[in-house]
């Protein structure tokens, strides 16, 4: 079969993201619950002292009510440290002298807010995947709180972040969402939360109120932690934490329990104002328990506890009365039940641990051996000597000392079965991951063998796929992998998620592995055979690497290198308002050099729409407060820009239209090469300035740099030195892999900024807010690609330049991938494989999807330079 080298790469490339989505799918795994069995369990009796009679109900709940403020973002210095003193004052002074007890809450990457809500609820730890399901959370089917509150019969009140409302459907009795993802949005997203306030904090017919507040986090996203901004929230959220003590505080009487005041945050925020990744800024969050259960403290007292985010499950199923959810990992926050009698904190630690025991006996096969169950085992026969003793002498000082000590060893345990369970939190399903691998390693493998036919000034090869098909090897490789899918799937302890395709589907893998291995082998032993005959004439020349080629070969291996790192290389920078005059001037300046740069090749009317969209583009960054016109000084008539904003969009959109419109006119007249060539470029102006709308304002002289290059180079290096289409196409890549990191990207998703997603609309929409941040984020390998086409094009002499431009671009981004794959299987159990190198992986399928998008684009030029 002889198929175009451009095409055979988009082929290969497919087959990659294909095999890349199947071991992700395959590393990531859906978790699996099977938490419905229990739900009727009757809880763990009191451990048996011989024939007395023993406590075998839950025990009473400890509050009456519970109101969980949640403020998005909340890191712990935003409360414990200087900003909280400063603009916090009611909420110091809960920490430092009134009744309340202060934690830093650590959460575990991916610190995004789904995974955190559910770590919060069901304290278990959300896998690496939820990042994904974040965007559209599912129906929360994991034993949680708000489950375990609603079968209990408490009426539950939720406003804030819909998030909840979609993890949770049909558990409030009253509620109210607002989206988490308009982050232009930082004000009203909160006042529709604190206006149903008055109205409820009056009532008396809820036993738990939720309020999930998101303008910390967008104003973070908008311009970081240093914003001014932060300060009035925080303030804001200070005097709702006010009103909502006092009106409980208010509500108490001597016969009813007291009620539990939750502060908290899902996640941090980093310097640069996102999150997702493992620094200490994103994963430390504040946790303030208030209720005037506890003491007050008698003086100036600052030192929050260090627990872990997954403890509040416990801690509020125990203080609620309710059975803790089967899958927590996490521990009771003990000093919130320090000051009940001695029987009931062993109580409530028993119950802990017996709920950590059974999730340790489900995950792991040896658990008897396991230091954590032989602890919990050792703490239940003391706990069990303890009550008999208890019985017979009630306040013997003895009894006392023998129970903190019994104390002490479920404490000790429960730290034990915390950490035997972390560690077997990731479960693998390791079959996916080797039949994506496999697929990933065959299609490099074809990419490399054809490489000598590929980069032929024809453009083409024979793809070795039918013959093999129709060969005895392919049938006998088909039946062995099917024998091997039925033995994997019927001996598979854990589920599989190729097992559980339909055969159908099963047996396409199947076949198209087998058929990739036949027609690899065919190529190698084409190439064996071209050797032989070749070895039988003497030798003419020598094949010699330049200094371009051994330069590109070095930097793929140490962009495969620096892969393996166990932390990230990043460059955080932040312009604060501070200097907005001088960002002003270079936002104008880099403005004006873009138009410069961009419009030369453009016609007339594409040139007046790029002005236009450029001086729109000053208008929606002062409008929104970024930037300074020459007669505005301060920071008034601050808007959302959502009018200047798409008064751009309509100047991209026209200077598009205007590109793809040259396009199909050079499609009708054969010879009009010129329309092509503009069209391109057209195209090209409009990404330009879709990309300088959505960046940064620091980031367009970054933007204007890169321009620039592509200018000089183009003028002064390609054409001059006539480099061939490969070593064009690689210096393109790399360009392109060079600003996606100089735009302040980095392999961590805290650097991703959705707030590009978001410009110009007024309401949250799914798909323009995904394709606008994906863009914003690949702007630099997008625009290198759209350049290198433009530039091949350009050229006279580029009649298969396309073709060759796309094998290559596929070639070097396969690579890396490919190694990558099977980097991250043998680090699989590495520390920092959740931190550090999944992201990295996530980042790396990502390039490799867009490199099918690039080679796609290719290929259809190249069919339009064909036809022409």
């Amino acid at each position: 079969m002889r198929l175009g080298s451009g095409t055979f790469a988009a082929g290969c490339v497919v087959i990659e993201v294909l095999g890349v989505a199947l071991f992700l799918r395959g590393f990531f795994p859906a978790p699996v619950f099977s938490g419905a069995e229990r739900q009727a369990e009757s809880p763990a009796p009191e451990p048996s002292a011989g024939a007395s009679s023993n406590w075998t109900e839950l025990p009473p709940p400890l509050f009456s009510k519970v109101v969980i403020l949640l403020i998005d973002a909340l890191r712990d210095d935003f409360v414990f440290g200087s900003k909280g003193v400063k603009f916090m004052p009611y909420t110091t002074y809960l920490v430092e002298k009134g009744s309340s007890l202060s934690f830093v809450a650590e959460a575990k990457p991916p610190t995004v807010t789904m995974p955190r809500i559910k770590a919060l609820l069901t304290g278990s730890l959300p896998g690496f995947i939820d990042v994904v399901r974040n965007l559209n959370s599912p129906t929360l089917m994991e034993d949680n709180v708000i489950t375990r509150a609603k079968a209990a019969g408490k009426r539950i009140i939720f406003y804030g972040d819909e998030t909840w409302v979609k993890l949770f459907p049909k558990h409030f009795v009253e509620y109210d969402g607002t989206t988490s993802f308009f982050v232009s949005d930082y004000t009203e997203v909160d006042n529709n939360v604190t206006r149903h306030l008055d109205k409820v904090l009056k009532r008396q017919d809820w036993d738990m109120l939720i309020l999930h507040y998101l303008g910390l986090d967008h104003i973070g996203h908008i311009s970081g932690p240093s914003s001014p901004l932060v300060g009035h929230k925080l303030s804001e959220m200070d005097s709702i934490l006010m009103k909502i003590h006092t009106a409980l505080l208010a509500e108490e009487r001597d016969p009813l329990l007291p009620s539990l005041l939750v502060l908290c945050g899902d996640h941090g925020m980093s310097e640069a104002g996102g999150h997702g990744a493992s620094s200490m800024e994103e994963v430390n969050t504040a946790l303030v328990l208030v209720s005037s259960a506890f003491e007050r403290k008698p003086g100036d007292v600052r030192h929050p506890t260090r627990v872990q985010q997954t403890d509040l499950a416990a801690t509020l199923s125990i203080g609620l009365g309710l059975p803790i959810p089967k899958s927590n990992t996490g521990s009771l926050m003990f000093p919130v039940v320090e000051g009940r009698p001695m029987r009931e904190q062993l109580r409530f630690l028993h119950l802990n641990t017996v709920q950590l025991s059974k999730l340790l006996q489900e995950n792991v096969p040896s658990y008897n051996k396991e230091p954590g169950f032989e602890q919990f085992k050792v703490s239940e026969r003391s706990h069990r000597n303890w009550i008999r003793l208890y019985l017979e002498e009630n306040n013997s000082e003895v009894v006392f000392n023998l129970g903190a000590k019994v104390r002490r060893q479920y404490l000790d345990a429960l730290r034990t079965l915390k950490l035997s369970l972390s560690r077997r939190a990731a479960q693998y399903d390791v079959y996916s991951m080797a039949v994506g691998t496999v697929l990933v390693l065959e299609a490099l493998v074809l990419l490399l063998l054809s490489v000598p036919q590929a980069l032929s000034s024809r453009a083409e090869l024979d793809v070795p796929l039918l013959s093999p098909v129709c060969s005895l090897l392919f049938y006998l490789l088909l039946l062995a992998l099917a024998a091997l899918h039925v033995v994997v799937c019927t001996a598979a302890d854990s589920s599989c998620y190729l097992c559980g395709l339909p055969w159908l589907a099963a047996g396409g893998v199947m076949t198209l592995i087998a058929a990739l291995l036949c027609a690899g082998m065919s190529a190698l032993t084409r190439v064996f055979a071209g050797g032989k005959c070749l070895s039988q004439n003497p030798p003419q020349s020598t094949s010699r690497w330049s200094e371009l080629d051994l330069l590109s070969f070095l930097g793929t291996v140490g962009h495969v290198l620096s892969l393996g790192a166990s932390s990230f290389i990043e460059e955080e920078h932040q312009t604060c308002s501070d200097h907005k005059a001088e960002l002003s001037v270079l936002a104008a300046l880099s403005l004006t050099m873009i138009f410069v740069l961009v419009q030369k090749r453009c016609s007339l009317t594409s040139k007046v729409a790029m002005a236009f969209g450029l001086l729109g583009i000053y208008c929606y960054r002062a409008a929104i407060g970024n930037v300074l016109f020459p007669w505005q000084q301060d920071n008034k008539d601050i808007s959302k820009g959502i009018t200047e904003a798409r008064f751009v969009y309509v100047f991209v959109l026209g200077i598009l239209f205007t590109g793809t419109k040259d396009l199909l006119k050079s499609q009708i007249i054969a010879a009009d090469f010129t329309a092509r060539t503009v069209g391109l470029w057209e195209i090209h102006s409009g990404l330009v300035l879709l990309a300088t709308l959505l960046l940064r304002p620091h980031n367009l002289p970054v933007l204007v740099l890169s321009l620039a290059i592509q200018t000089i180079m183009a003028q002064f290096v390609w054409r001059p030195l006539r480099h061939d289409v490969a070593e064009v196409t690689v210096m393109h890549y790399w360009f392109g892999q060079a600003f996606f990191y100089f735009q302040g990207n980095s392999n961590s998703i805290a650097t991703v900024d959705i707030s590009a997603g978001f410009v110009g609309l007024d309401a949250y929409m799914e798909i323009p807010a995904i394709f606008l941040t994906a863009f914003a984020t690949y702007s630099g390998p997008v625009l290198w690609a759209s350049h290198l086409v433009n530039f091949l094009t350009s050229e006279a002499s580029s009649g298969s330049a396309l073709s060759h431009a796309c094998f290559c671009y596929a070639l070097i981004c396969s690579i890396p991938v490919s190694v990558y794959i099977i980097l991250v299987t043998s680090l699989r159990y590495h520390l920092f494989i959740w931190s550090v190198f999944s992201p990295k992986l996530l980042y790396e399928g990502m390039h490799l999807l867009i490199t099918a998008a690039v080679c796609i684009f290719f290929i259809a030029m190249d069919q339009t330079n064909t036809k022409s």
